[in-house]
């Protein structure tokens, strides 16, 4: 179809209301960038999700992250958007300011660098982020093992986002469909959203980045919710990808064989929804020499008092609900862990609401 025509039809939707979930943050950035709320019938709503791994990192991690880096002859590297996220006590921001060695990478593999030319160091990897990052360890650890580094630690806090999306279609009945995260369904591929289309009876739609690929993926979760109420024939909804160019039905083979040879599955604690069975990714066996202590960092710090981030993440509220959104919550100082990352929904809302 036109593009003419989709805008049409989505400017015109005049049905019952429809909640998409754009689960990504890179697609919420895109849809601010390019207007699309704007010119959405006022019966479609985009609501965010918990497409942003730094933001669903539980408190005990960071204090991890922390007592790794206040240690002799350790160093902790990170990449730059950790740095702010609170822990129980402080952020890897203020340990650093207080001494402790903290290193922005820009690249887990610069890591390996790093630990040959300081064997008398020990460097340990923070490893926070979803299928789309995880590979990059899982690289990282092998070559370790291969040419006989010790002097690294990877500290785990990566995670799955089907299951993730499993509990949310559980607890967030009003949900119509899902505009699914672009970047992690490259890594798994689009089969891995069947069972979830067939078992809750939601649309999932693959799309790209591109103010185009967007408008196509929201005409698509409208037209299968409004062609379902009307009864057509089947009446099932179905997963579409939109972004074949980049997504194959099986995802990327190499990576995938890497993650199942380098870690297992394991249940893991989300900030702000709480513990979600089999979504998180520890070191397996063969490697088990290099984890860090990732298993049972599960204390997660209650959320201040008018912080509604848990909240925004399952998209209940929109980020500007929340009564502490660019007052005492900003990303030079933020409260909850949805401002923190350039990722995260209130992040891509505070720096973007002019484009509302």
């Amino acid at each position: 179809m036109e593009i003419e025509n989709i805008v049409k039809y989505i400017k015109e939707y005049d049905g019952p209301e429809i909640k998409i979930m754009e689960v990504c943050g890179t697609h919420t950035s895109s849809i601010f960038k390019s207007g699309i709320r704007s010119i959405l019938s006022p019966k479609i709503k985009l609501i965010s999700g918990p497409g942003c791994p730094v933001c669903v990192t539980p408190t005990a991690y960071i204090d991890k992250c922390v007592e790794y880096a206040q240690k002799e002859s350790h160093v902790l590297m990170t990449f730059g958007d950790m740095m702010k996220v609170p822990g129980n006590r402080e952020s890897l921001s203020e340990a650093k300011g207080n001494g402790a060695h903290v290193e922005i990478m820009y690249a887990p593999f610069e890591t390996l660098e790093k630990a040959q030319e300081y064997p008398d160091k020990m460097f340990v990897l923070a490893a926070v982020g979803f299928e789309t990052t995880a590979p990059s360890y899982a690289l990282t650890i092998k070559e370790a093992k291969a040419k006989g580094i010790q002097n690294i630690k990877l500290l785990t806090a990566l995670k799955t986002v089907i299951p993730a999306l499993s509990w949310i279609c559980e607890n967030e009945k009003e949900i119509g469909g899902f505009l699914c995260p672009g970047h992690v369904s490259v890594i798994i591929g689009s089969r891995e959203y069947e069972p979830l289309a067939a078992r809750y009876q939601r649309p999932f739609t693959i799309a790209g980045f591109e103010s185009e690929h967007i408008l196509a993926g929201i005409y698509d979760i409208v037209r299968q919710v409004s062609e379902n109420r009307q009864g057509t024939p089947n009446g099932v909804y179905n997963v579409h990808n939109l972004y074949t160019n980049a997504v194959k039905p099986e995802g990327n083979q190499r990576a995938r064989q890497l993650l199942d040879e380098c870690f297992e599955v394991g249940s893991a604690m989300w900030r702000g929804l709480g513990r979600i069975e089999q979504s998180g990714l520890y070191l397996s066996k063969d490697y088990s020499s290099y984890d860090g202590g990732s298993f049972g960092l599960d204390e997660d710090k209650p959320l201040p008092k008018d912080c509604q981030c848990g909240d925004v993440i399952v998209g209940r509220i929109n980020p500007d609900q929340c009564p502490m959104f660019q007052k005492s919550c900003s990303p030079a100082h933020p409260y909850g862990p949805c401002m923190v990352s350039a990722e995260g929904a209130c992040g891509v809302w505070y720096r973007h609401m002019g484009l509302k």
